[in-house]
């Protein structure tokens, strides 16, 4: 057996083991004092769990938020959209991988799935009784024959259409018909029925208000009347329809988000409807705003939306190239909406909104 012998360290080998010296014990307590400094996931991205904590507060507080210079309603219309903005704090809040920001994206997240939650499913029971169309025409638009083929070819009972250029009046109603024989139209709205009308008049939404409105002719007036109200003979008896064209809203570079004719027009509106005892009322039309929005509290508290109670999804109609925002709307009172959908373009800026109702 051959044996072999461990070398021996010397006292000195020895002592530099146990003492590593000033710099080694140096270096220790410098990482320590990192460790210590650095914070823990509860304690990293305050910013991003402040802003996750305020996004769903604007959301869950809207209605409070102040309308000096049009500010709730400009929220109020696109509020869906704020929902996008969880995913980008949830990438933030991982990256920095911080546990306060993530929690903190908890009530975003449940104020928005508690508002609009209901409308990403389809609830939508399919047929109905009657087919009602509403459609923002456009006056610029350089095809009316075209969108009236289109709308014609829809299947609709019922057909709204805003916004009708005095000179497009011709080819609309020359276009449509033959699938509609009975129509009515005042100013820039219309209505075209396969079913009889009656007792059709303007509806005054306020568009000339004021000293310089009351001096003008009622003839003027009708020239550009923006809403109606008639009645649909159905077999299930008479049917009140309102087609209407609120006021357009401006972003004014001094003004804000400019709404003063489309309250104005909305609140009359709200009033028409309150005076209105009729069982069964549909309101079709470019209401230029969404059911979010404040300024059709006078409507939304009597109506109901077609979309949100027999929709697919938002429904969003406008502008037509990439909508972002449902103005257009069916809404109703004594009937059962049934089905709610968004039509294909037309040569307009809006989309074509469509229902299905029954009694």
């Amino acid at each position: 057996m051959v044996q072999v012998d461990a070398p021996q360290r010397t006292e000195e080998e020895d002592a530099v083991r146990r003492d590593p010296g000033p710099s080694t014990w140096r270096e220790g307590i410098r990482r320590a004092i990192r460790g210590g400094l650095r914070p823990g996931p509860w304690k990293r991205g305050p910013v991003l769990a402040a802003l996750g904590l305020l996004l769903g507060l604007v959301m869950l507080l809207h209605a409070s938020i102040t309308d000096r210079g049009g500010l709730g309603s400009l929220v109020e219309t696109f509020l869906p959209w704020l929902g996008l903005f969880v995913p980008l704090l949830l990438a933030g809040a991982l990256w920095r991988r911080s546990a306060a920001a993530a929690v903190a994206l908890l009530l975003p997240t449940t104020v928005w799935l508690s508002l609009f939650g209901g409308l990403l499913t389809d609830k939508s029971h399919g047929g109905g009784d009657l087919t009602l169309v509403s459609h923002n025409v456009g006056a610029a638009n350089a095809d009316p024959a075209g969108t009236a083929r289109d709308l014609a070819a829809s299947g609709a009972d019922v057909l709204a259409l805003e916004e009708l250029a005095e000179q497009a009046k011709g080819t609309y109603e020359k276009e449509l018909a033959k699938t509609y024989p009975y129509h009515a139209v005042l100013g820039t709205v219309g209505l075209w029925s396969r079913l009889p009308l009656s007792d059709t008049r303007p509806v005054d939404i306020k568009q000339d208000a004021g000293p310089l409105g009351d001096t003008k002719p009622v003839d003027e007036k009708m020239g550009y009347q923006r809403a109606l109200r008639t009645t649909v003979t159905t077999d299930h008896g008479p049917l009140t329809v309102y087609v209407a064209h609120l006021g357009s809203v401006r972003v004014m570079p001094r003004g804000g988000f400019w709404t003063e004719s489309r309250d104005r027009g909305a609140q009359a509106l709200g009033e028409a409807l309150a005076a209105d005892r009729s069982e069964r009322v549909v309101l079709l039309g470019d209401l230029n705003g969404t059911t979010d929005d404040r300024a059709l509290d006078s409507i939304t508290s009597r109506l109901r939306s077609v979309q949100e109670t027999a929709g697919d999804g938002f429904g969003f109609t406008w502008p037509a190239s990439f909508p972002v925002a449902r103005i257009d709307q069916i809404m109703v009172r004594g009937v059962a909406a049934e089905s709610s959908w968004v039509l294909p373009a037309t040569g307009s800026d809006h989309l074509p909104v469509a229902a299905g109702i029954s009694w």
